[in-house]
């Protein structure tokens, strides 16, 4: 793996990380009530997501690793092209059930790069 794809993905794995920490302990009403956790929590997906778009790019192996890349581009895309029309229910969803497995892959793949 190319150093630039590694960085990449340590990249993405910072930000579900990040993620994690600015969410813990909070519930949908009190995320959706601080603008301050939806703005840090919506740039760390932005990250996320031009980091595995990156990636991707650079290496074929990676969306075998972590298929939701097409997915995880659009949220991306979504948060910055369509930033007026972000749904909170949307993303509080995503960081519940989705961002705990994409954390987990990456951490698997960054632990056994060839795998």
């Amino acid at each position: 793996m190319r150093p630039e794809t590694l960085k990449r993905l340590m990249d993405a794995k910072a930000a579900c990380d990040a993620i994690e920490a600015f969410t813990s302990g909070l519930d949908f009403e009190a995320f959706a009530a601080s603008a301050l956790v939806r703005s840090a929590v919506e740039r760390q997906f932005e990250i996320i997501g031009e980091a595995l778009s990156k990636a991707s790019k650079e290496d074929d192996g990676v969306g075998r690793v972590i298929p939701e890349i097409p997915r995880i581009v659009g949220l991306r895309n979504r948060l910055i092209h369509g930033y007026d029309s972000v749904d909170d229910q949307l993303i509080w969803d995503v960081v519940r059930a989705k961002l705990p497995g994409l954390r987990d892959a990456l951490a698997r793949h960054l632990v056994q790069p060839n795998a």
